[in-house]
């Protein structure tokens, strides 16, 4: 997978940045360096191509996935985060992505939680349908969403919520007045919850 890692202070996670539709590695390099300063990150970029634009799955029209692609890929990118690791040594991972890249992080924690059980959602929505009964304890995900998001439905986050809590994953939520874009109270609310977590 096409990718570019930078390394940073191995007492902090490494973020694995997962860009939303038709962008690209270094999309959200600024996000992260606002999350968590001297962050190492390894940021990917989407193996699908939608008329030009990278993303992480298929999707058959706007906010239907096509659920087989989603499974397949949410292994390809456990598989690729694994090697990575082993490659450059490093430890903690905790993904930020957005739209996109946000549900294929939700399906990757959904399903290979081997691989990845940390995650920073931002516009997200529930990538499958059925997730697998898998026991997630341990797992903790934060989601930010706008309550007028039309892409990312505000019943639609509410349902991966529902899935990751269901699996016993420890689940932070974050709703602001808005659509579908990251903003500053999301980062700021998201800031906390890694520092929480990092003490």
């Amino acid at each position: 997978m096409i990718h570019q890692y930078t390394e940073g202070d191995p007492d902090l996670p490494v973020l694995l940045l997962l860009h939303g539709t038709g962008g690209g590695p270094d999309d959200l390099l600024g996000l992260a360096s606002e999350l968590s300063p001297g962050s190492g990150t390894l940021a990917p970029t989407g193996p699908v191509s939608e008329n030009g634009a990278a993303r992480w799955f298929r999707r058959l029209s706007e906010g239907v996935f096509d659920h087989d692609d989603v499974l397949a890929r949410a292994d390809e990118l456990a598989d690729f985060l694994t090697a990575a690791r082993e490659k450059h040594g490093f430890g903690r991972v905790v993904a930020v992505g957005f739209s996109n890249g946000a549900n294929i992080a939700a399906a990757v924690a959904l399903t290979r939680p081997d691989a990845l059980n940390e995650a920073i959602l931002f516009s997200s929505m529930s990538p499958l349908p059925e997730p697998p009964q898998l026991d997630l304890t341990g797992s903790r995900v934060f989601l930010s969403n706008g309550e007028q998001d039309p892409m990312a439905p505000l019943p639609a986050n509410d349902e991966l919520v529902r899935q990751l809590r269901e699996r016993h994953a420890e689940v932070a939520t974050h709703r602001w007045l808005g659509g579908h874009q990251v903003t500053v109270e999301g980062v700021s609310a998201a800031r906390a919850w890694l520092a929480r977590v990092e003490a």
